[in-house]
């Protein structure tokens, strides 16, 4: 089993770790760093709710190899708050209940994030499409999508 060290900034913090050939994004978030925000829903990239942002791009963490990463730019949940403040998106599904078991919510939100970054002002038929990787079985959507509308009105 071949191992490689790779560096790679996680949440802006960069670091230097020696992985597995075969280890996936997700388990190495998880198992190795300790960023459990990112979840394992499927394993088949089909749920998103292990997205990540990897060099400014939504995908799933289940399909990347760890080793893939090395030089990149990664951002998971845990790096959307900063000093301890939710960023506005994240306070946007609070005051919009948009979420209920919670398990899908960290991709939606990377996924979001990822729209937001790039259209600071999408209409609904775009989020629509930007989230249309992420399942979620409680809420219904309409609450994430108006939480996603909301951080658009308010510059989040």
């Amino acid at each position: 089993m071949a191992a490689h060290t790779i560096t790679f900034t996680v949440n802006g913090a960069p670091e230097t770790a020696l992985v597995h050939s075969h280890t996936t994004l997700l388990a190495f978030l998880r198992e190795q760093l300790g960023l459990t925000g990112t979840k394992n829903g499927c394993s088949t990239g089909e749920c998103g709710a292990c997205t990540v942002l990897l060099n400014g791009e939504p995908v799933n963490a289940c399909l990347v190899l760890a080793v893939e990463i090395d030089g990149a730019e990664l951002v998971t949940v845990e790096g959307l708050a900063h000093d301890g403040q939710l960023e506005p998106l994240q306070q946007a599904f609070i005051d919009h209940t948009g979420t209920q078991c919670g398990f899908c919510t960290p991709g939606i939100l990377i996924a979001a994030r990822a729209l937001l970054n790039r259209n600071p002002d999408p209409t609904e038929a775009e989020i629509k499409d930007a989230l249309r990787g992420n399942l979620c079985r409680c809420t219904g959507y309409m609450r994430i999508i108006d939480a996603v509308k909301d951080a658009a009105r308010t510059g989040g």
